[in-house]
């Protein structure tokens, strides 16, 4: 016994001094200064992750009001483009799908030839993305969509036995649980709406409404509402991917242009990411 006690207290002793002699660069990691030096180092891919309305023909259900070949309206997208140009990005990425790649190219580059060329159905890659990046000198666009069809309305198409109340009172008015952005877009200018669709809470208000909720709706033993959820959680990550495939370096500087529930979707991916940082999007809106 008096032999185990020795080699127990020889073990507690050498932990201590393993401790003790933990190297230097180990003990100031646990520090907040270094972990803010370390961030600091890492060289990342800065990414100006901005959501709109679709300004043209959109198959969305839900749609704003807005005139695309208005000229006040263009002059007031152009404006907005003006301000986000001091981000100067070197690469565009829009809604639309990769396959337009060349297309999107080839346009691209006659407006930069011709500003007031024609649009005959013009949308916001043409009235906001084109001009961001004629002001900013950008010569990189590329389509990162990805198209998945997926039923938003299971909870009504299908008896209802998870949680068909609370499912039923959530879609009579969904604003109302975000008090935050609840507010009338019909009231606001194009300047405003475009700061409030960017809104963290309003970003968190479109994951919740268009995919989460469906997790309250389902048959007895079947998960309808979850499993349409996840076609949209999986559009979102196959765009995500999407973005991955282009060919970027650390002195890039990426705006994204897509309809405000992707970009609520690439807000969460690109917070976790190791490649990418996401820049202020109110430090351009002022």
């Amino acid at each position: 016994m008096r032999v185990f006690n020795i080699i127990f207290a020889g073990l507690v002793l050498l932990i201590c001094s393993c401790e003790e002699n933990k190297p230097n660069e180990l003990k100031e990691i646990y520090s907040s200064n270094q972990d803010k030096n370390i961030i600091k180092n890492l060289s990342k891919i800065q990414i100006l992750n901005f959501g709109t309305f679709h300004m043209g023909f959109t198959p969305d259900a839900n749609t704003v009001e807005f005139n695309e070949h208005d000229k006040e309206n263009q002059k007031r997208v152009h404006q907005i483009a003006e301000k986000l140009s001091s981000f100067r990005p070197t690469v565009i990425l829009v809604e639309k799908v990769p396959e337009y790649n060349e297309r999107i190219q080839k346009e691209y580059k006659r407006y930069i030839e011709n500003p007031n060329m024609f649009f005959k159905k013009p949308t916001e890659i043409e009235l906001l993305a084109y001009e961001l990046g004629r002001l900013s000198g950008t010569t990189r666009i590329y389509g990162i969509d990805h198209k998945m069809g997926y039923n938003y309305k299971i909870g009504n198409e299908i008896e209802n036995l998870i949680d068909s109340v609370w499912h039923n009172e959530y879609y009579k008015n969904p604003l109302q649980y975000f008090p935050e952005v609840n507010i009338n877009r019909d009231s606001l200018n194009l300047f405003e709406k475009l700061k409030l669709i960017n809104h963290d809470r309003y970003l968190d208000f479109l994951i919740t409404v268009n995919a989460d909720m469906l997790t309250h709706a389902g048959s007895s033993k079947g998960f309808e509402g979850a499993d349409e959820a996840a076609k949209y959680y999986q559009r979102n990550l196959r765009m995500y991917s999407n973005l991955n495939r282009i060919n970027l370096n650390e002195n890039d500087r990426v705006f994204v242009l897509m309809g405000a529930s992707h970009t609520a979707f690439f807000r969460d991916f690109i917070s976790r990411s190791p490649k990418y940082e996401m820049v202020n999007t109110f430090d351009y809106l002022k």
